[in-house]
């Protein structure tokens, strides 16, 4: 299958199929209420313009938030901050080394012993294909970008590049190729390795594969995405574990139904993988049991876009929070019980989903870190995890 049936196939799939695929879920509880403290992103030594904000990460006792600045003419420069206490921020200095690598938008971030790196891109070229740089920060607190050949993430059998994650055995980069689901991995972030084709996770003749995102446990890494079985039209959920990120096993739902689903978001709940993503018309959750995926939770609703989906997830110990899109705006969710039920939680203000606009969720154990870009500015809040 080409890039271009397989990128077609991906869009029909999240947007097309997503409607009128599953029971109608109950109404939500009442949204709970938080005390948001907006705090202050200082600008970027010698960079004028408006924040961009993307995503947020907080490991160690460090906070760090990733972005842009985006100037007067629309131009961007790769941005980042970090905080030793989550309220004060303090911008990083950036080493850009590339054309597109000045121009960056980091879109993911993720930290682990000390050590934070990040993922981001930029349109351009002939074909206007984003150009995607890895960056990595260690002891000397400035954001170098990793100069890579294209083809490492670019190149006529890319498809997309998803997220960036970390764990005791390094960071790895989620993403698919025309081949299927992908990884790139690394041990420090100071250069990453592309691992396509590998059998189990690339698409084989019985079906295709997708990935979303992956998370660290305890015996290596857990990717999570969708399969669609060769001769249908609705994905199911799919997951992928391996202990070194280059051989990997395959992870199925345990009772596949007819309704569209995919996993998008994954993290730790204790000791449990949870994944949350689309199912029909609604988001759904599930827990990783003996031998696959067990659905356990259904909330929300969705409305068939392409801003349609899960965009961000975090746990405290067994508690979870999800940034999810219905197609028209944003909502902010929380399950006390890993993923079995679910409340909406009062956004600090209304959020409409559009391609310019993001917001994401992060936090330590007692404090969420949320973010959000109106496409006018970007701004981060704080707020004590409610009880």
């Amino acid at each position: 299958m080409s890039r271009v049936r397989r990128a077609v196939a991906a869009l029909l799939g999240s947007v097309l199929l997503v409607s009128g695929c599953a029971d109608d879920p109950a109404p939500p509880p009442a949204p709970l209420g938080m005390a948001w403290q907006e705090l202050r992103l200082p600008p970027p030594a010698g960079v004028a313009g408006a924040a961009m904000v993307r995503d947020a990460a907080v490991c160690d006792g460090r906070w760090f938030v990733v972005g842009a600045v985006r100037d007067a003419a629309g131009g961007t420069t790769p941005a980042a901050w970090s905080s030793t206490d989550g309220s004060a921020w303090t911008p990083m200095r950036t080493d850009a080394r590339s054309y597109y690598g000045r121009q960056n938008v980091l879109s993911s971030v993720a930290c682990q012993a000390g050590r934070m790196a990040a993922l981001g891109g930029k349109v351009g070229g002939a074909h206007g294909n984003p150009r995607t740089s890895s960056w990595y920060a260690a002891g000397d607190g400035v954001l170098h970008e990793v100069l890579a050949p294209f083809v490492l993430f670019g190149g006529s059998e890319a498809v997309n590049v998803s997220r960036l994650d970390a764990g005791p055995r390094g960071f790895l980069i989620s993403g698919n190729r025309v081949s299927g689901a992908a990884v790139w991995r690394s041990p420090d972030a100071s250069e990453f390795e592309l691992i396509e084709r590998a059998p189990q996770l690339a698409a084989d003749p019985s079906g295709e594969t997708w990935a979303f995102d992956a998370v660290a446990v305890p015996d290596g890494w857990l990717v999570v995405g969708g399969w669609l079985a060769k001769g249908r039209v609705d994905r199911d959920v799919m997951g992928w574990r391996s202990a070194d990120g280059r051989s990997w096993q395959r992870l199925a739902a345990l009772a596949p139904t007819p309704a569209y689903e995919e996993l998008q978001q994954v993290a730790m709940a204790g000791t449990t993988p949870v994944a949350v993503g689309l199912r029909g018309g609604s988001f759904g959750a599930w827990r990783l049991a003996a031998g696959g995926w067990e659905q356990v939770g259904t909330f929300g609703s969705v409305r068939p876009t392409a801003f349609s989906g899960v965009r961000s997830l975090v746990a405290q110990g067994d508690r979870l929070f999800c940034v999810t899109s219905d197609g028209d705006a944003y909502a902010l969710w929380d399950s006390a019980d890993g993923g079995r039920n679910w409340r909406p939680v009062a956004l600090p203000a209304p959020m409409a989903a559009r391609a310019e606009t993001s917001v994401a969720v992060s936090g330590d154990g007692s404090r969420l870190l949320l973010v959000s870009d109106d496409s006018e500015a970007g701004r981060i809040y704080t707020a004590e995890t409610p009880g």
